[in-house]
């Protein structure tokens, strides 16, 4: 264990541990835009410098490493003045169109800027002018309000391992953009939805939350249904309609923040207009709607007259990973003890 102070507050940590880490163990709170712990440390936003005695510069505590007698200071009128830099720098060649910006009140550029009251940037120069990746239907692109912080490189590459986007150009020119400048497909991209989750501005958004602000929605947290994985996110509600899904739960157990495409994106089949919501039974060629009684009767005929014909074994079950494990249960018991048949299997089996 290594022993240090952070801004007067002794701290005791295990070797390796970084300085930004070991202050959120005290709950000190330093500000950061290009930090997760999921993924390899940049040091790309600056944001998150520190003064520690002994150093002749500030340095980045995500990246600087707890040592035996540290004495770290997060919030010296030195570091204040570093960081109110860095946001002035980033709001020079950052749209300020907070108050119509789909991030609003969920953007940490927005936070921070509120923190150390910077409200506009001091320098004058040319600005990206960059058209919107609009052309799916699930995230939309937004490359002037990129930061560069490269937590969505990141994500990709390391938990994702797609490598779907990359550092593009040099200098002023630089964005996070696809191979050969192509919009995000499924030839590129898997869609999971992850650097959305990480994105700390409004440069990637998710289009199901187009037009609703956080504040108008209320967050339950459920477990997803998409298959027998188990994983945690939160469902956003908007007047008693579901809006989206946020993974807000960096400690679950199964999937901490991630999660795949159907996951994160397909509650929307929720309100499809092609979702059966009735029974369905097939007369003179069409499906037409029945109640629950004559779906299960009919059901119930066609097993006898299977099974008298040609025998148990010509019926066999696939169950879900949707059901719940009684649910499974019940189905294979239903096939063994009352149709006579092992032929059971199920789609999340392996």
């Amino acid at each position: 264990m290594v022993n240090l102070t952070i801004d007067g507050r002794p701290v005791s940590v295990p070797e390796g541990t970084t300085v930004l880490e070991a202050a959120r163990q005290i709950g000190i709170d330093i500000p950061n835009l290009c930090y997760d712990p999921r993924l390899t440390t940049a040091g790309a936003c600056r944001m998150c410098v520190v003064s520690i005695e002994g150093f002749r510069n500030l340095a980045t505590s995500c990246t600087t490493k707890v040592a035996e007698g540290m004495v770290v200071h997060t919030e010296t009128p030195e570091v204040v003045e570093a960081r109110k830099m860095i946001l002035d720098l980033i709001l020079a060649n950052h749209p300020q169109d907070c108050l119509t910006c789909e991030k609003t009140g969920n953007c940490q550029l927005q936070d921070y800027c509120y923190r150390y009251g910077v409200k506009e940037t001091s320098f004058i120069g040319e600005k990206r002018q960059l058209p919107k990746d609009t052309g799916n239907h699930l995230i939309e692109r937004d490359f002037n309000k990129c930061i560069l912080c490269g937590k969505c490189v990141r994500v990709c590459a390391e938990i994702q391992g797609t490598n779907a986007v990359d550092f593009v150009g040099r200098g002023f020119n630089a964005v996070v953009d696809t191979a050969f400048n192509e919009n995000l497909n499924l030839d590129n991209c898997r869609f999971c939805g992850q650097c959305i989750e990480m994105c700390p501005t409004g440069a990637l958004t998710n289009k199901q939350f187009k037009g609703t602000r956080p504040w108008q929605v209320e967050k339950v947290r459920t477990t997803c249904p998409f298959c027998g994985t188990g994983c945690n996110f939160d469902l956003n509600v908007r007047d008693g309609k579901i809006v989206g899904v946020t993974t807000g739960n960096p400690d679950g157990v199964v999937n901490g923040r991630a999660l795949c495409v159907k996951g994160r994106f397909h509650t929307d089949m929720i309100y499809s207009p092609d979702r059966i919501t009735t029974p369905l039974i097939k007369k003179d060629g069409e499906f037409v709607p029945a109640t629950w009684d004559e779906a299960l009767d009919l059901v119930v005929s066609k097993f006898k007259e299977i099974k008298e014909r040609d025998g148990s074994d010509a019926i066999a079950a696939l169950s879900s990973a949707r059901c719940t494990n009684e649910d499974n249960y019940v189905m294979q018991k239903f096939m063994r003890a009352v149709i006579g048949t092992n032929s059971v299997d199920h789609c999340a089996r392996t």
